[in-house]
């Protein structure tokens, strides 16, 4: 390992790649430290403590919300607007072409809508934030004109992020905007350590032993859960085409158990914590309907009821997206076309609902896998009573920071072997 770490610097364009990234991560931190003009805080601190769905945003966007940043919403927008888009695709036939049919052209057009699309999201996103905050005076009104310029700079912060992230993929290192929200979430580490030594004083040692096995056992089952496959055996005939004969050979299908990734926690959250914002706004009105508004609002961001509602739609999505992403009828043509079939199934449509019955049994295991690491940070700080280290009990962003340094370390040994191949 030690040596290939050597070998990431001992060739000058790769280490040039590197050093750009790092200077990205530089810029987008700080953004994260430029405050919104004119926006006084009153009871910020207290606030996210007291809103749980606001605070696990908070983590997302490494601490920008806490700040009240310019870059308080992060790549949000653009990734709320890429999954809308996704979703659309069930609908619009043309849309789905574009993503997947129309090669990297297409995808890059596609990626120009969500871009597009995110435009009024920010705006929209950003409104709703600020007035959100004021509702519960964890910052002070703003008048109208300053609104609207602080609305302007948070959605323009927010495309530039996105643009920066675009930079960072042309490097072929990695995904860029997951590599900016891997760079926010583990921003936290250092206060994470003054909070865990500040609490020292008041923790036994048990409950620290207790706060230590966790994190290794959480991130023992996120890298496996993230790693594990169910292999599908499928078998390739002899056969020629032209002048070429190809021979038989032996390949398989790997189906991840979480196919999905941490979209439907992203879908999850998102759809909850809509219901907030709405029930928020209408919260003031006069009378009795503003009480109702009010209750509504307070029943959701009770930790039972917000964990069970985060449990279930969570797993729900991960079917919901899975069968978006993972085209079983799809996958048994491409099989077919190529000559190829698996072993004991005929090809066709026997193929395609053998497909689909290892899906379904393999996908409970995913939804329930993400809900348990969705719950996880309450859990394990009300029994622990550590607060801090939100990402490396956090599973939702464990899962990010895991997924995108495998994706980066597989990048950086395809960079260093096509470099020792041209040598």
């Amino acid at each position: 390992m030690f040596k290939k770490f050597v070998k990431i610097f001992k060739y000058k364009e790769l280490r040039d790649k590197i050093l750009y990234i790092l200077f990205i991560f530089f810029v987008f931190r700080l953004m994260a430290n430029i405050p919104v003009p004119g926006v006084e805080i009153f009871q910020l601190k207290e606030f996210f403590e007291k809103f749980r769905t606001m605070g696990l945003i908070n983590v997302f966007t490494g601490g920008t919300l806490e700040r009240m940043s310019i870059a308080m919403l992060g790549v949000g927008p653009f990734i709320i607007a890429e999954i809308a888009l996704e979703l659309l695709t069930m609908v619009f036939p043309r849309l789905k072409e574009m993503y997947k049919e129309s090669g990297e052209e297409g995808r890059k057009k596609f990626l120009f809508y969500a871009k597009l699309l995110s435009i009024p999201l920010a705006f929209l996103e950003g409104y709703g934030m600020l007035r959100f905050l004021s509702n519960y005076q964890a910052i002070k009104p703003l008048p109208p004109v300053l609104l609207f310029e602080n609305l302007f700079l948070i959605a323009t912060a927010s495309l530039f992020l996105v643009w920066m992230g675009d930079q960072i993929t042309e490097r072929g290192l990695g995904q860029g905007v997951s590599l900016l929200i891997f760079a926010g979430i583990v921003s936290n580490f250092p206060s994470s350590i003054g909070s865990l030594v500040f609490s020292l004083k008041t923790l036994s040692i048990f409950s620290l032993l207790l706060f230590i096995f966790f994190v290794f056992f959480i991130l023992f089952g996120v890298v496996f859960v993230t790693q594990a496959r169910r292999i599908i055996p499928i078998a390739y005939t002899k056969r020629v085409r032209g002048m070429r004969i190809y021979s038989a050979r032996q390949s398989f299908l790997p189906i991840p158990i979480n196919p999905a990734g941490v979209v439907p926690i992203i879908f999850a959250l998102s759809l909850i914590t809509f219901p907030s914002f709405v029930f928020n706004l209408f919260s003031n009105a006069p009378g009795f309907l503003g009480k109702i508004f009010e209750n509504i609002f307070y029943f959701f961001e009770n930790p039972f009821v917000h964990n069970v509602f985060y449990f279930i739609l969570i797993f729900l999505f991960t079917f919901f997206y899975t069968y978006i992403v993972f085209e079983p009828e799809k996958i048994s043509d491409e099989i077919q076309k190529s000559g190829g079939f698996i072993p004991g199934i005929r090809p066709g449509r026997p193929t395609t609902e053998f497909l689909k019955e290892r899906l379904n049994s393999i996908l409970p295991l995913g939804g329930i896998f993400l809900g348990i690491v969705a719950l996880m940070p309450s859990f394990v700080q009300s029994l622990t009573k550590v607060e801090g280290f939100y990402f490396l009990i956090g599973g939702t962003s464990l899962l990010i920071v895991v997924s995108v340094i495998l994706e980066t370390i597989k990048a950086l040994e395809s960079e260093i072997q096509l470099r020792e191949y041209e040598a």
